[in-house]
């Protein structure tokens, strides 16, 4: 593997650093604060072509590698956590999945709304009582003529009140477990699609987030995404290339506390000097720059196994865990750097440590990571079959 970027690559993290800079770090203070889902913002990401990087060209996307796509994700995912989760659902959990598992019709009909940002989707995988356990859909979806009626309801689902298209995992034979899933691509406009957003969460403010009713909602045989029992296989898929990009952002997360303990620390002076020259101030910097580099060095290997086509469903699940504990604990670190400064959000160390949190539980928590990994040592499954 070269831990060289190409000129192209270079150009493309240089121009992602100053979109970040001059587009998304001033705003995301009052969009927090606000509980504001910046659609305006949105429509500039997908502008820059950032909704839809690894689509190729001839579906409207950007044709950009995996490990490219992770240099993107992590500028943005140091700016704001919020526009970083629009750009890993749209791209990494919807796109990716109408990629490999669609039909041309559907790659042609689909993507290029998405790559634009024209639409929104969301991934309809949670459940109120389906989390980690994700072949236990309760959602149902029940055979109708020449299609499907389906019933069921969603939990934490990003961007549900905003998606024109639903990515929805649902039974369509109790009797055959994990084998009677399916996904359906779900048209929003609907009256049995309903969503309500999720209100007073601990981090991601500017981040919609939504519960969703579904009642019988229809769908038509041609929006099946792959067969009937393709659909746990569609949810893997997508969450490996979903937890890619919750790791890059999460090395976004990391690489900020760094810049803003050091910018802080040469600033902030107590006993007639900068704290920088405290012997203990240093050492959490230096902490937190190992983890940052490390997290790094875990995504860029999953990247370039993506990108050749090889397995990487346990280096995925590596980058994801480290770096999304990382990004936690450069958090907690940068927080410590600026004392009672990083309690208020005049420093962006504090909405660090808010949004960081929830990326150990979603898209795999922490713990799932850790099983996946240790399923892959041993060759023993310690997750119950489905």
């Amino acid at each position: 593997m070269d831990f060289d970027l190409t000129d192209e690559q270079r150009l493309i993290k240089e121009t992602a650093r100053e979109f970040t800079d001059r587009e998304i770090v001033e705003r995301t203070k009052l969009n927090a604060r606000n509980h504001h889902f910046d659609v305006d913002l949105v429509a500039k990401v997908a502008a820059q072509g950032y909704l839809g990087a690894i689509v190729p060209q001839e579906y409207g996307g950007a044709g950009l590698d995996y490990r490219t796509y992770g240099l993107i994700v992590e500028e943005i995912g140091r700016g704001d956590s919020a526009i970083r989760t629009v750009i890993s659902v749209q791209t990494s959990l919807v796109c990716s999945a109408i990629l490999k598992w669609g039909t041309e019709e559907q790659r042609h009909a689909y993507l290029p709304k998405l790559c634009s940002g024209e639409w929104l989707g969301c991934f309809g995988l949670t459940e109120p009582d389906t989390g980690s356990d994700a072949a236990n859909q309760k959602t149902r979806a029940v055979r109708k003529d020449d299609g499907w009626v389906i019933n069921g309801g969603k939990m934490w689902i990003s961007m549900g009140d905003y998606a024109k298209v639903a990515l929805i995992f649902a039974q369509t034979d109790p009797s055959l477990g994990h084998k009677g899933l399916a996904c359906f691509l779900v048209d929003t406009d609907q009256e049995g699609f309903k969503p309500q957003p999720i209100e007073h969460k601990m981090g991601l403010h500017a981040s919609d987030t939504a519960s969703i009713a579904l009642e019988d909602v229809e769908v038509s045989d041609d929006q099946m995404l792959g067969q009937i029992g393709d659909g746990f296989k569609v949810a893997m898929s997508a969450l490996d290339s979903g937890r890619y990009s919750v790791a890059a952002g999460c090395v976004g997360i990391c690489q900020g506390c760094v810049e803003e303990s050091v910018r802080y620390a040469k600033e902030r002076e107590q006993f007639g000097r900068p704290i920088a020259s405290f012997q203990l101030v240093q050492g959490m910097i230096a902490d937190m720059v190992l983890k940052t580099d490390a997290s790094r060095m875990l995504v860029w290997r999953a990247g370039w196994l993506k990108d050749k086509g090889m397995p990487n469903t346990l280096e995925t699940s590596i980058a994801k865990l480290h770096a999304t504990e990382a990004s936690l604990e450069c958090a907690n670190l940068a927080i410590q750097v600026h004392g009672g400064a990083g309690y208020v959000d005049d420093h962006p160390v504090e909405r660090y440590f808010r949004d960081a949190r929830v990326t150990t539980l979603y898209e795999g928590t922490s713990q799932v990571q850790k099983l996946i990994i240790g399923r892959a040592m041993t060759g023993i499954s310690a997750l119950v079959p489905a």
